[in-house]
């Protein structure tokens, strides 16, 4: 066989047998973590705290029990993961250094007056499985408020310091100042029994809390 009779049996190889054995690529793990994540989530959802089991998660994700633990040792650390992929539907922060917006437009994208509505009927559905389960397993409670409300009026308070550095608001103290505004926007979080007709009609009422709120830490 000559040199032009390999060439050409080579070429016509399928590509498979060309490339050579092995398993195909496997996803990067930034990208697997975040399927383990939302499909985590969605379980516990579904299935409550004590129902869903890492067993379970990884089934759903198609993958092995040890690649699950690889990147999430304990249901507390994937629940740990969960909460703050949640924390990020609920606040946007923290908030790029160079934004350079109105201070009622930041607070507005940080409190995400924006949300879709598919985006808000999922958080509620986080929100209000915990709420309901959250006495079957309090260890998993502590780990919620620490990762979440706690993580959050910490990262807000960050960013009012940094506003308040840059002379754009004046505030006696930004631990407080985020507890004050939370408590101004976050019980706007939610229908229902608090009677928004819907997204638009909640959207003004937090528009007009964010006015009050910046008119009152105004720079004199």
């Amino acid at each position: 066989m000559d040199d032009s009779d390999k060439t050409r049996q080579a070429e016509e190889l399928p590509s498979v047998a060309r490339r050579g054995r092995g398993r195909p690529k496997s996803q990067p793990d930034p990208q697997r973590r975040a399927a383990i994540i939302d499909t985590a989530r969605r379980t516990f959802i579904e299935l409550g705290l004590a129902g869903t089991t890492t067993e379970i998660v990884a089934s759903r994700c198609h993958i092995s029990k040890q690649t699950l633990y690889r990147l999430f040792p304990s249901k507390t650390d994937l629940f740990v993961a969960v909460v703050a992929a949640h924390r990020q539907t609920m606040l946007d922060l923290p908030r790029p250094p160079e934004e350079d917006a109105p201070l009622a437009e930041i607070i507005g994208r940080i409190f995400m007056l924006d949300i879709d509505a598919e985006t808000e009927r999922e958080r509620e559905a986080f929100i209000r499985m915990v709420m309901q389960q959250s006495h079957q397993m309090p260890e998993l409670m502590e780990v919620l408020f620490r990762e979440g409300p706690e993580t959050s009026r910490r990262q807000l308070a960050d960013w009012l310091s940094g506003q308040m550095t840059r002379g754009r608001l004046v505030l006696e103290d930004p631990v407080t100042g985020a507890r004050m505004l939370m408590d101004l926007l976050m019980g706007g979080i939610g229908r229902g029994p608090k009677g928004w007709k819907d997204l638009a009609d909640r959207r003004r009422h937090m528009e007009q809390a964010i006015a009050l709120f910046v008119r009152g830490t105004r720079p004199a």
